[in-house]
């Protein structure tokens, strides 16, 4: 069976969908749970704590996110945890999102000025208003650009889901591949729909990270 260009596209936008689906909610675990990581790392000062969060931003770091999603997605299974390859490939990826935007996030509050929460509590804010009308702005601010990197990686990143049967872009191409041996096509109309999604985030981040700077 020969396929033309665009049947090859029309196919793979069906996993286009489910990439996005993925590094949707992997995004939206990863700045939930980064951002909550971030703030016990700045503002809590239990060592204990501090210890069990260093330790799970180094192994969610430095183990490759495909051992997470099979851990997930197989391991769980062993014991009567099931997933299906949407979720697994979605918690795996936003839990080492969670572990890298939390360094990002944290170096953002650091790098506001103390004096201003300081001025901001004098000044009768509660700690909850000082965080959210002074340093949540300001640390997006300076952080937007990092989080840009990470989504438009992230994006990328959706490709190991097909790994777990995940039905994203790669997931069809090496269905076509396997029925069509048009190897080179394929795969090229793989890349080009994968840059047709990223260049226009990172063209987005890069907008809005410019706007903000023009704000200040």
């Amino acid at each position: 069976m020969t396929l033309d260009f665009v049947s090859i596209l029309r196919t793979l936008l069906a996993g286009a969908v489910t990439a996005a689906q993925v590094a949707g909610g992997a995004a939206a675990i990863a700045l939930v749970g980064g951002l909550l990581l971030a703030l016990m790392i700045v503002f809590i000062r239990s060592r204990v704590l501090r210890v069990a969060i260093g330790a799970y931003v180094e192994w969610m770091r430095n183990v490759p996110a495909l051992a997470h999603l099979f851990l997930l997605y197989f391991g769980l299974a062993a014991v009567g945890i099931r997933f299906s390859p949407l979720a697994a490939a979605i918690l795996g990826l936003g839990l080492v999102g969670a572990a890298v935007l939390s360094d990002v996030f944290a170096g953002g509050l650091r790098a506001v000025h103390a004096g201003q929460r300081e001025a901001a509590l004098a000044a009768g804010l509660t700690p909850m208003q000082t965080l959210r009308y002074v340093l949540l702005p300001q640390m997006l601010r300076l952080t937007l650009p990092s989080i840009g990197n990470y989504t438009s990686q992230l994006i990328k990143d959706t490709s190991i889901a097909s790994a777990i049967a995940a039905p994203e872009i790669m997931f069809y191409a090496r269905n076509l591949v396997t029925s069509t041996f048009q190897t080179p096509l394929i795969y090229g109309a793989a890349i080009l729909l994968y840059a047709c999604i990223v260049f226009p985030v990172s063209w987005m981040f890069a907008m809005m990270s410019r706007r903000l700077e023009v704000g200040r």
